[in-house]
């Protein structure tokens, strides 16, 4: 879904920038984006681990492409699901904040764990309208990111790759590396034998 200010079709005269109060998206979408969260704190937010295949069908119903057998943790919070993609046995843990303005696709064994931040939005700060501006995320297969830490604008997290927790991701990580600290930065390889196949295998 794009801001008003992608929109070539969009004539700002007149309106209210939104860094002087006016919306960044039309009516019709924060309507939507309101129902949304109504139907996810109504029907999911509430729910235990077990209905983790109720909460994956809630999600497609607004648009997610969600594997059956990826998990949403009812305290995760999902900004627009049409803008979420999941793969097989990826996994979203309590309290992520998956702020999706653009496409977030996790792929296959990927985790996120408790508390991280993936956020595909942030702003124009040379523009004087600070337009929101967002580039989207991809968290490759068997990567893991650890509690609490950020995934910034563009990020694409290299398979394996591991983000330690509140570690801070503005630039993409690559594979099977171990990363850690804000700036996030590598500091050892990780073992491509420790991808979710070999156990499979084992």
């Amino acid at each position: 879904m794009r801001s008003r200010y992608d929109d070539p079709s969009f004539n700002p005269a007149g309106v209210a920038l939104p860094r002087f109060g006016g919306p960044t998206y039309a009516l019709r979408f924060r309507l939507l984006r309101l129902f949304w969260m109504a139907a996810w704190l109504l029907l999911a937010a509430w729910t235990p681990p077990q209905l983790r295949r109720w909460r994956n069908a809630l999600l497609r119903i607004f648009g997610a492409r969600i594997h059956e057998t990826a998990t949403v943790h009812a305290k995760a919070r999902i900004w627009w699901p049409a803008h979420l993609v999941m793969e097989d046995y990826a996994s979203m843990g309590p309290g992520v904040i998956c702020y999706n303005v653009a496409t977030i696709t996790i792929r296959s064994f990927a985790s996120v764990s408790q508390r991280a931040h993936l956020c595909t939005g942030t702003h124009d700060v040379q523009d004087s309208t600070f337009p929101l501006v967002s580039r989207p995320i991809v968290i490759g297969a068997n990567a893991w990111i650890a509690a609490e830490a950020f995934v910034g604008p563009g990020v694409m997290v290299g398979e394996g790759a591991v983000l330690g927790a509140r570690g801070v991701a503005a630039r993409s990580l690559e594979a099977w590396t171990i990363y850690v600290g804000n700036p996030a930065k590598p500091v050892r390889a990780r073992r491509p034998e420790a991808g979710a196949a070999h156990a499979l295998a084992s």
